[in-house]
């Protein structure tokens, strides 16, 4: 990250007092770049056959875990990090091109902790430290406005088993979890959501009315819970 002089092998002061590290790595889409994040929220380009360091990206405000090229752009690259800023930079100019800040209200920021483009590249995602899914690109937010904003799968936070052959099975029902049939979308107190809203999961799409109703039992602390006996 710092050039030195060749045979140059004492430490100086400032790399006693911070040790420059490499947070994470990317290629643009044609791998004539490559991007490194480094621990001193600095982003940097270099060339991929000479090794030149192109450009130093500024901005962000804490470190960096997320770098994500764009599917067809080899310019674009986006990058995420602890400091809720999700940035969309020019790689050929050096320049940031727009930047989004991960505000929440009255908990202040969300840390940012994976972004992926869309296959065409219109849209990327996002995920948080506050378990909300970001969604950005073009067009009208409509569809996504008659959403709850509170959107669980029912067995998002079951504890989970070992079997006698060390396989991993949910407690509840004794299956492994990737066999088990499509959960139910709940709100943050387990309440199911309506069946319009059930369909929208994957394995729910074409299902009976009276298949996208749970049937609720009662657990100990009487919370309730969807019942898994409905294919």
């Amino acid at each position: 990250m710092a050039t030195k002089m060749t045979g140059n092998n004492v430490p100086s002061g400032e790399d006693k007092v911070t040790k420059l590290k490499v947070t994470m790595v990317a290629w643009d889409r044609y791998d004539t770049t490559v991007i490194t994040a480094v621990n001193n929220f600095l982003l940097k380009v270099w060339n991929s056959i000479t090794g030149q360091l192109l450009h130093t990206l500024s901005g962000h405000d804490d470190e960096v875990f997320v770098l994500e090229a764009h599917p067809f752009d080899q310019r674009i690259i986006l990058s995420a990090g602890h400091d809720g800023n999700i940035f969309i930079w020019d790689l050929d100019r050096g320049t940031k091109i727009r930047n989004y800040f991960n505000m929440i209200e009255g908990q202040g920021h969300g840390a940012v902790f994976d972004c992926k483009f869309s296959p065409d590249g219109n849209h990327f995602a996002c995920t948080d430290s506050h378990g909300h899914l970001l969604l950005f690109g073009f067009g009208c937010s409509k569809y996504y406005e008659k959403i709850p904003d509170q959107m669980f799968f029912h067995t998002d936070y079951r504890p989970l088993i070992r079997d006698a052959n060390n396989y991993v099975l949910d407690e509840q029902t004794q299956q492994a979890p990737h066999l088990m049939p499509p959960p139910f979308l709940v709100d943050v107190d387990g309440n199911p959501h309506p069946t319009k809203f059930q369909r929208l999961v994957p394995g729910r799409e074409n299902c009976k009315d009276e298949q996208l109703i749970p049937q609720l039992g009662y657990v100990a602390n009487g919370m309730l819970f969807p019942k898994l006996n409905v294919k």
